[in-house]
């Protein structure tokens, strides 16, 4: 039990990881957005599975950058 309370401190870790990475990391290039929105079309939110497909990508990043570019344009949808 120790552990998942130290497993909930972790966190902070993790935000400076993202703090350091997330300007770079959350410039995709065209191939990967192409890439994105396909597969979001086959398999929907399941951004694990997209994430899956793009080396050096994990499914926060991507569920963030297509929650930043589409959220607005999804409500209309």
């Amino acid at each position: 039990m120790g552990d998942l309370q130290h497993t909930s401190q972790d966190p902070t870790e993790d935000n400076s990881k993202d703090a350091k990475g997330e300007e770079s990391k959350l410039e995709f290039s065209e191939d990967e957005e192409s890439l994105i929105a396909r597969m979001f079309s086959l398999v929907g939110q399941r951004w694990g599975l997209i994430a899956g497909r793009i080396p050096g990508r994990s499914a926060e990043e991507i569920e963030k950058y297509w929650t930043s570019k589409y959220s607005s344009s999804s409500s209309g949808q």
